[in-house]
């Protein structure tokens, strides 16, 4: 009589691959090209929380740290002049750390900056100074 064999055919394992892979060829591209959106948005997000430390450094220190003694100031309290006296035990950033950019570079930290307090920038996919595109410049004083 009849063999009531549970499984899939051949065909029908055949045919979910294809729809699968249909369904990939549609969907990737689209995940794939924002990979780059959501870098300039981290790198973004990334410069708000300097900002944010750094107003909270100079909140308790009544100066922003210098070029030299840049965001690693955020870190660990800086041993040159000029010394902050009222130093938040623990720094200014959660991790232990300076965070670089989504693209692996250092974030080019100046003070005092030429358009503002200081200057806060990640230098986009390329790590060179301009650029358009993805490659351009995510600078503090260009954001709202």
């Amino acid at each position: 009589m009849f063999n009531n064999r549970k499984g899939f055919t051949l065909l029908e394992i055949l045919v979910v691959v294809f729809i699968l892979g249909i369904l990939a060829a549609i969907v990737a591209p689209k995940i794939m090209g924002r990979t780059d959106e959501a870098k300039v948005t981290e790198a973004k997000v990334q410069i708000k929380d300097f900002e944010t430390a750094l107003k909270l450094y100079k909140l308790d220190n009544g100066f922003y740290p210098t070029t030299e003694q840049g965001l690693q100031a955020l870190i660990t309290a800086p041993s040159d002049p000029p010394v902050p006296k009222n130093y938040r035990e623990g720094g200014y950033l959660e991790q232990k750390k300076v965070p670089v950019d989504p693209w692996g570079n250092p974030f080019v930290y100046i003070c005092p900056g030429t358009h503002g307090d200081f200057d806060l920038s990640s230098l986009g996919a390329d790590g060179k100074e301009g650029g358009k595109g993805y490659d351009a410049d995510i600078n503090n004083w260009e954001m709202q």
